[in-house]
C-alpha cells in the first residue's frame, strides 16, 4: 500500500470535470484506489464517492492506493492533482 497526500490547486476545486478525468484515470489501474478528506474516505474510482468530497481549492486529501501497480497509479494520479487537473 502506498499513500501520499495531495492538494487541490486549481480555483474550482474538484467539480464534476476533473472528477469524472480522475475517476477514468484511477480505471486505467487495477489497483484499488482511495482517496480520504477529513476522515471520510471514498473509492477513487467512483464519480458518486469523488463528488461527495466536495473538495475545494486547498483542500488536503490523502490519496491511498493497493496493488501489483500502486507506485504507477500513484505517480499518475499525484501528477493530474499537480497539474491542477490541467485547468490552472
Amino acid at each position: 500500500m502506498v499513500q501520499q497526500e495531495v492538494v487541490v490547486k486549481n480555483r474550482l476545486g474538484l467539480h464534476t470535470r476533473p472528477a469524472a478525468s480522475l475517476v477514468k484515470l484511477a480505471a486505467k489501474f487495477k489497483s484499488e484506489f482511495y482517496l480520504e478528506r477529513d476522515g471520510y474516505r471514498v473509492n477513487g474510482k467512483s464519480i458518486i464517492g469523488v463528488m461527495t468530497l466536495a473538495a475545494e481549492e486547498g483542500a488536503r486529501i490523502l490519496l491511498e492506493f493497493e496493488g501489483e501497480d500502486e507506485q504507477a497509479a500513484l505517480a499518475a494520479l499525484v501528477d493530474f492533482f499537480d497539474r491542477g487537473f490541467d485547468e490552472l
